[in-house]
């Protein structure tokens, strides 16, 4: 005899099956935004290589659907009370689109050097974007465990990609990738010391911090600053990252 399915469990699964289909809409519609600001990019670079490498559209592609398929992962686990991303969520996604734009030029070190007034205006309106989804998960009390997560996350790989871009252009030398793989550093030490993985409190300390790492890397990435500028620039940044850390750690050893 088959198995009786009631009517609440038939409604649970055509919920779960629409919100399947909304959220894969919404990922879809962010990758098909890259690919217009990829075809957008290869325009107003006039069709030169530098602009157009394929190297950089296949990077921008991996990045942008490794992360959808984490976000999908993450949300298909994870019991929601709306049927797709959110409208914060969206904003989020609309900043990793931007990120993963700016990760495929790390393919192409002489679109960086050639467009990096380009870069820097990227980079600019995903720093603003920063602030608007958590305006928005406020204004629409959506606010939520993941998408705080993925706001975090997707601030630790923004600041990584940065990086990685002042290390090609011989701006900063190999140190400045301890601003970028602190986070990660952080992730994996908390592997061995679960207490690091506890929550921590609100910080506007951290906010701060985060933020000036961000507007001191993408000056340091502008043609017009000056190598020993971009220097002292990310410097700036280290010191403040390690500082932070600092404080949180001790926060959270003691309260372990």
């Amino acid at each position: 005899m088959p198995p009786i399915v009631s009517n609440q469990d038939l409604a649970e699964g055509v919920t779960r099956v629409a919100r399947k289909r909304r959220v894969g809409i919404e990922l879809g519609l962010g990758g098909i935004v890259l690919l217009a600001m990829l075809v957008a990019l290869r325009l107003l670079t006039n069709g030169e290589d530098v602009g157009a490498s394929p190297r950089m559209a296949l990077l921008a592609v991996g990045t942008y659907l490794g992360m959808a398929v984490l976000l999908w992962r993450t949300l298909m686990r994870r019991p929601q009370r709306q049927s797709g991303l959110g409208a914060a969520n969206r904003v989020t996604l609309a900043r990793g689109v931007l990120v993963a734009l700016m990760a495929g030029t790390l393919a192409d070190p002489a679109l960086l050097a050639a467009h990096g007034e380009w870069l820097f205006a990227l980079a600019l309106v995903a720093l603003s974007l920063d602030g608007v989804d958590g305006w928005v998960a406020r204004r629409t009390a959506s606010t939520s465990a993941l998408g705080a997560r993925f706001d975090m996350e997707l601030d630790a790989f923004f600041i990584l990609v940065l990086c990685l871009a002042l290390l090609l252009l011989d701006r900063v030398g190999p140190w400045v990738l301890a601003i970028g793989t602190m986070r990660y550093a952080f992730v994996a030490a908390s592997w061995r010391w679960p207490w690091l993985a506890d929550d921590l409190p609100e910080s506007f300390r951290r906010k701060a911090v985060c933020v000036w790492q961000v507007a001191a890397l993408m000056l340091a990435l502008l043609p017009a600053t000056p190598d020993n500028l971009a220097s002292w620039l990310a410097a700036t940044a280290l010191a403040g990252l390690t500082l932070s850390f600092g404080v949180d750690v001790r926060w959270l050893y003691r309260h372990r």
